[in-house]
C-alpha cells in the first residue's frame, strides 16, 4: 500500500486484543496485545487493519465486560473458571434494577499467531492488514466476550483471533456487511461465509447518487427509505446497461438479472425456471371486477353503540367492517387505535383496561429510566447506544416538521418522539433503532397525544413491521416476491411489460412497503389508510393489493409512454402526495373481491391473502401464531410470517 494513497476510515474500534500463544519463543505468558481495529477505504479497495498500541496488557486483574458491552445481558462465569476473587456489587434500591453482575474471566489461549501480514512497523510483529476480498470466512466465538477468527482464501496465511473484551464485534461485522455478504455456513452456525459482491454491479449502483462519499448499497443499509426512491430517481443508463447487458449481448437472461439484483438485497430468491415444488402461474380468467363503494367515517356515536356498559366492545366483526369501509372520525381514533393495534383486548372491560394502563405505565418508565440513567462516561463505552441516539436525534429533527404537532424549535412533540424511540431500544435490544421507524411512530404519537399509550401502540405496530427492519430484510424480500405474484395474476400483460424493462422485481415499490406508504400520502390520508389496514379486512396482506391498485391506475401511462427502467422509477417516485386514498382503497377492495370469486385461484395466492383461512363470515381467521397476554403484554405479537415461493413463467 503506497504511502501517498488517500484513504477513508469506515470503522474504528480501540480495545481489540490479540492473545499471543504462550509457547512462542520470546512471548511472556499471559501477555495481551491491545490495539485498534479499523476498516478503511483505500483507493476504492476496502481493507481491514489492526495496529497494536505501544504497551501490551497484563490481564491478571482484568474483568470481563460481558459478551457484548453494547447491550444489557445476563453475564455468566466462563466454564471452568475457579477464580476465588470476591467482587462486591452495588445493589440498587430495587432488585429488578440490578442490570449487571461482574465476574472475572480466565484468558483463553488462541491459535498460533505466526504468519501475520504487512509488518509495517518494526517495533511490532502484530500489525496486520488484509483486503476484505481476501476473506473466506469469519467464525464468531463466545467465551465471556466475543472473539472473531478470520480465515483468508490463501490457506498459508493465518490471522490471529481478534478479541473484543469491551464489545464492538457486532458493529465491526455490521460495517463489513456494507461491502461483503456474510451468510451463515450450513455446516457451522458460528461460521459466516464471506462473499464479495459483483464489482461491476456494485459500481453501477454507486453511480446512482450524485454523492461520491457514500454508495447506494452503503446508504441503502443505513437509510433505506430515503435512499431507495431518492436515489433511484437519479438513476442513469449505467445501471440500466449493467442489468440488461450491451447491445451485442442483447437482454440478459432473466436468471442472470435475478442473480445480479440478489446481490443488492442478499438472499432474495425469485425463481425464473420451473422447479419441483414451485407453482407455475399462467394466465387466469378472473372475471369482471366488481364495483364497490366507500362509506363515511365511523362517528363517535356509532363507536359508543358498540360498547357494553362495562366497557367491552360488542359485535366486533361488524365494527371492524364499518372501520374498513370508511375509517374513523378523528375524535374516535385515540381510543379505537388501541383496540385495532391489539394494545387493548376487544373483550376487556373498562376497569381491566385501566389496570392494564397502570401496569404498562410502570413498565414503560422502568425501561425509560434504563437509558436515562446512563452517564456520559458509560455512554462513551457503549457504541451501540451512541449510534442509536445519534440516528434517533437526526431522524427526529426531520420527521413531519411541517405538521403543527412537530413544527418549530424545542417542540415537546419532538422530545416525546425521541424518548419513545430511545425507550424502544431498551424494549427490543436486538433491533434497536433503524432509520424509518420514526415515520411509523409519528402518526401514532400524533393521535395518542400520550407518551405511554403511543409507545405501546408503536410496539404493537412494530410487531407487524419488525421483519422490514431486520438486518437481512427478510420481510421486504418476502413482500416483494408476494407483490410480484399478485400483480402477475391480476395483470399478466402489464407484469410482462415490466419484466421486459427489467422492472419485474418491483423494487420501485420498496418504500411503499417499508413504511406503509408514509412518504406517498398526505398525513391525514396515512391515518385513514393505516386504520383501514389494521382491521385485517378483507384479507391478509391487504397492503399488497393497495400496491396493485396504485400500479393498476398508472399502468396505462407507463405502457403508452413506453417507459423504460429509468422512467418507471422516476414516475413512481413522483407519485408522492398525488394519490387519492379513497380511490385507491376502493380499487384495492375491488381487486380482493375479484380474486375471491376466482374458481381456479393458485394456491400460492390463497396463502398470500389468507383466503384458505377465512371464517364463515368471510373475515380472516386469527393466525395460530398470534397470542394475547392481557396481563403482561396487552398487545398482539406475531411470531412467524408466511412466505411463498413462486416460479414466474412467461
Amino acid at each position: 500500500m503506497a504511502a501517498d494513497s488517500v484513504y477513508k476510515v469506515i470503522f474504528e474500534h480501540e480495545g481489540v486484543f490479540i492473545h499471543p500463544s504462550s509457547d512462542e519463543d520470546g512471548i511472556e505468558q499471559d501477555l495481551l496485545v491491545s490495539g485498534s481495529l479499523r476498516i478503511i477505504d483505500k483507493d476504492g479497495e476496502i481493507f481491514v487493519e489492526y495496529k497494536p498500541l505501544e504497551d501490551a496488557v497484563d490481564p491478571s486483574n482484568m474483568l470481563c465486560a460481558g459478551k457484548d458491552s453494547s447491550s444489557v445481558v445476563e453475564w455468566t462465569q466462563c466454564p471452568g473458571d475457579k477464580s476465588h476473587q470476591m467482587i462486591e456489587t452495588q445493589q440498587s434500591y430495587e432488585t429488578e434494577w440490578d442490570m449487571i453482575n461482574t465476574v472475572s474471566f480466565r484468558k483463553r489461549p488462541c491459535p498460533n499467531g505466526e504468519g501475520f501480514l504487512n509488518h509495517s512497523h518494526e517495533r511490532s510483529r502484530w500489525t496486520l492488514t488484509f483486503s476484505v476480498c481476501e476473506l473466506k470466512s469469519i467464525t464468531v466465538k463466545e467465551e465471556g466476550w466475543t472473539f472473531l477468527l478470520c480465515k483468508l482464501k490463501e490457506a498459508t496465511t493465518t490471522i490471529p483471533a481478534l478479541h473484543f473484551h469491551h464489545g464492538g464485534s457486532n458493529e465491526f461485522l455490521d460495517s463489513l456487511r456494507h461491502f461483503v455478504l456474510l451468510t451463515e455456513s450450513p455446516d457451522d452456525t458460528t461460521c459466516l461465509l464471506v462473499t464479495s459482491p459483483n464489482k461491476a454491479l456494485s459500481q453501477s449502483f454507486e453511480n446512482l447518487l450524485d454523492d461520491n462519499s457514500f454508495g447506494l448499497v452503503h446508504k441503502f443499509k443505513k437509510d433505506p427509505y430515503v435512499t431507495t426512491l431518492g436515489g433511484f430517481s437519479k438513476v442513469t443508463n449505467y445501471i440500466y446497461d449493467a442489468l440488461r447487458g450491451t447491445e451485442e449481448q442483447h437482454q440478459r437472461p432473466p436468471q442472470e438479472v435475478a442473480d445480479l439484483l440478489g446481490e443488492i438485497i442478499p438472499g432474495l430468491e425469485i425463481n425464473q425456471q420451473e422447479e419441483p415444488g414451485f407453482e407455475v402461474i399462467t394466465r387466469i380468467d378472473l372475471g369482471m371486477r366488481p364495483q364497490v363503494t366507500r362509506r363515511h367515517p365511523l362517528s363517535a356515536e356509532d363507536w359508543t353503540k358498540h360498547q357494553h356498559p362495562e366497557g367491552r366492545m360488542v359485535n366486533v366483526p361488524h365494527l371492524k367492517h364499518s372501520i374498513f369501509k370508511g375509517g374513523l372520525c378523528h375524535a374516535v381514533r385515540k381510543e379505537a387505535w388501541k383496540f385495532l393495534l391489539g394494545y387493548f383486548p376487544w373483550e376487556s372491560t373498562l376497569e381491566e383496561r385501566k389496570a392494564l394502563q397502570r401496569n404498562k405505565t410502570d413498565e414503560y418508565f422502568r425501561m425509560k429510566l434504563q437509558w436515562k440513567s446512563v452517564s456520559e462516561e458509560q455512554e462513551r463505552r457503549n457504541s451501540r447506544l451512541r449510534d442509536y441516539r445519534s440516528l434517533i436525534e437526526k431522524d427526529v429533527n426531520r420527521t413531519d416538521r411541517t405538521n403543527r404537532f412537530y413544527e418549530g424549535i424545542d417542540n415537546p412533540g419532538l422530545a416525546l418522539l425521541h424518548d419513545i424511540l430511545m425507550t424502544y431500544c431498551m424494549y427490543d435490544f436486538d433491533l434497536g433503532y433503524v432509520q424509518g421507524m420514526s415515520d411509523l411512530l409519528s402518526p401514532i404519537l400524533y393521535v395518542m397525544e400520550n407518551e405511554v399509550d403511543a409507545f405501546w401502540c408503536f410496539v404493537s405496530f412494530m410487531d407487524q413491521m419488525h421483519q422490514n427492519f431486520e438486518e437481512q430484510m427478510q420481510g421486504m424480500k418476502t413482500q416483494l416476491i408476494q407483490l410480484s405474484t399478485l400483480l402477475r395474476l391480476l395483470d399478466l400483460a402489464f407484469w410482462n411489460y415490466l419484466e421486459s424493462q427489467d422492472s419485474g422485481y418491483l423494487y420501485f415499490c420498496f418504500r411503499w412497503l417499508l413504511i406503509r406508504f408514509k412518504r406517498e400520502l398526505s398525513f391525514q390520508d396515512v391515518l385513514r389508510l393505516w386504520e383501514v389496514m389494521w382491521t385485517g379486512l378483507p384479507c391478509q396482506n391487504f397492503h399488497l393489493l393497495v400496491c396493485c391498485a396504485i400500479l393498476d391506475s398508472e399502468k396505462q401511462k407507463i405502457v403508452e409512454e413506453n417507459y423504460g427502467f429509468n422512467e418507471i422509477l422516476k414516475h413512481i417516485n413522483e407519485l408522492s402526495m398525488k394519490l387519492d386514498i379513497e380511490e385507491i382503497l376502493q380499487k384495492a377492495e375491488s381487486l380482493c373481491l375479484q380474486i375471491k370469486t376466482c374458481k381456479d385461484l393458485p394456491h400460492s395466492v390463497s396463502v398470500i391473502l389468507g383466503l384458505d383461512t377465512l371464517d364463515p363470515c368471510g373475515s380472516p381467521a386469527p393466525r395460530p401464531t398470534q397470542c394475547l397476554d392481557t396481563c403482561c403484554k396487552g398487545h398482539l405479537r406475531e411470531t412467524s410470517h408466511n412466505s411463498c415461493k413462486v416460479a414466474f413463467m412467461s
